[in-house]
């Protein structure tokens, strides 16, 4: 009678090598380099229902699947290595660890919403690093060179920190950054070179100052939102700058600018902008309010509150009917406000309050804010009673 073989031993020894490596998957640097993440956050900030609660490398291994009891959250891999670090905002206190420089797989970094303190440490070994978020914590002192090295990065948001110092010159060389905040820091200095395919920006609320140069900006043809505003920029804002070729929202209040120039299309001439949302009060603009805004054919808000403006408000602002916010308030403009704004068919809210203008009907909205007193405005033009 035929009896089958009983397993060998080589079998067992097959089948239980294979158990340990299923139960084993990270590779040991990715380990090490984790809980050295994991070390450099205080434990007491550390709570048991949190992301990084649930690492426990004694009992699991961080790339086992599914994982039911540990590393329920906060890691992704992709087979043995650690592909992103993704933490909740549970308040973790403490530092970020130069040996996040051995996660060489890692592709994003989100560590948002938390309290980590301390400079950010080189990153250049991150070479497949895309989104390097960081934003909402307490991160100091200066960006680190290597970061400009990186360049698979698609996103870096470091916005609501305490970063300092200048922007480094060659940013321009991450030709893959598409977003780019930096927001609510203490960065000083002019605005360098920026990354050649970039669609966000988003500076505001730093300390950075001199002129907006074309330089800058010379290339940026899918650049659609600028946000810079709450500098200490300085200047003329030229025709080049409204006339991106993607610029769809460009914030630049709360600033020193002290003129703006707009280039006038020949009257033959369509312009081919998608500009919709310009933000350019609370500067120092002097002149009068520029009338070729109003040629710009998607224009849905426009702001120069508290400038210097002075000259009566264009009727070209009036008949325009993409126009839905105009805020002029706080200016020297003087004459009669353009009657189209108020015949009922205009759907235009805003401000014209706090100028120089005549019969400004109380009954409408926009003139709310009662005018300027008549001595202030003859001495705004040099004595002359207002037109």
């Amino acid at each position: 009678m035929f009896e089958p073989k009983k397993p060998s031993f080589f079998f067992f020894f097959f089948l239980l090598n294979f158990l340990i490596s299923v139960q084993s998957l990270t590779l040991s640097s990715d380990i090490e380099a984790l809980k050295a993440f994991k070390a450099s956050i205080r434990p007491s900030s550390i709570q048991s229902y949190s992301c990084i609660g649930s690492w426990n490398f004694t009992a699991a291994d961080p790339c086992v699947n599914p994982r039911v009891t540990y590393f329920t959250c906060g890691v992704v891999c992709n087979g043995d290595r650690i592909t992103h670090i993704t933490l909740d905002p549970a308040n973790y206190i403490g530092t970020l660890t130069p040996f996040i420089s051995k996660l060489t797989q890692l592709v994003s970094l989100d560590l948002s919403t938390n309290q980590f303190y301390g400079p950010i440490p080189p990153l250049s070994s991150l070479t497949n690093l895309q989104n390097l978020v960081l934003r909402s914590n307490s991160f100091s002192g200066s960006l680190p060179p290597s970061l400009t090295t990186l360049k698979s990065l698609e996103t870096i948001d470091l916005s609501h920190n305490s970063l300092s110092g200048s922007l480094p010159g060659s940013m321009n060389s991450l030709t893959s950054l598409r977003r780019l905040d930096l927001s609510f820091n203490k960065f000083a200095g002019s605005l360098p070179k920026l990354p050649p395919n970039l669609i966000e920006l988003a500076v505001k609320a730093n300390f950075l100052s001199g002129s907006l140069y074309k330089s800058s900006f010379e290339g940026l043809m899918e650049l659609e939102v600028v946000e810079l505003s709450e500098n200490r920029f300085t200047g003329t804002l030229e025709p080049w700058f409204f006339l991106l070729p993607a610029l769809q929202q460009a914030d630049l209040a709360n600033n020193s600018f002290t003129r703006v120039e707009i280039w006038k299309p020949p009257p033959t001439t369509d312009l081919n902008s998608d500009l919709v949302a310009v933000d350019l009060g609370f500067n120092k603009i002097e002149g009068q309010l520029p009338v070729n805004f109003a040629a710009y054919p998607l224009l849905s808000s426009l702001s120069f509150r508290y400038n210097r403006l002075r000259g009566p408000i264009p009727g070209e602002y009036s008949k325009k009917e993409t126009l839905k916010r105009l805020y002029l308030d706080g200016n020297f403009l003087n004459g009669w406000p353009p009657a189209g704004f108020f015949n009922g068919k205009s759907p235009v809210s805003g401000s014209l309050g706090d100028n120089c203008l005549r019969s400004c009907p109380m009954s409408s909205q926009l003139c709310l804010k009662s005018q300027k007193p008549t001595s202030i405005c003859q001495q705004a033009y040099g004595g002359k009673p207002r037109s």
